[in-house]
């Protein structure tokens, strides 16, 4: 049996975040939550909403349905311009 979507959702986000260097943190910012609130959505503790979907598809500059489809399909529809090494360089950022 294959994943659930929030299992992939959780995974994806990961895969988002280690493409971009970005932490629960930064991600919190983005969403208006803690980085605690965070942490539960992405341990199962606490479920992602179709809000937050909205919102991090939104953030990354990718469409929803492409967040959706999982890890691969949400980091080949990233813009280069979000990726580690490009995101690092262009706005000087270290992983926060």
């Amino acid at each position: 049996m294959g994943l659930s979507l929030e299992e992939s959702l959780r995974l994806t986000v990961a895969a988002l975040m280690q493409a971009t260097g970005e932490s629960q943190r930064a991600i919190a910012s983005v969403l208006g939550l803690t980085q605690t609130q965070v942490s539960r959505r992405q341990s199962g503790a606490a479920s992602w909403t179709l809000d937050d979907v909205d919102a991090l598809a939104a953030h990354y500059g990718i469409g929803p349905l492409d967040l959706l489809a999982g890890p691969t399909r949400a980091c080949e529809a990233l813009p280069a311009s979000w990726h580690r090494t490009a995101a690092t360089v262009k706005r000087g950022r270290s992983g926060e």
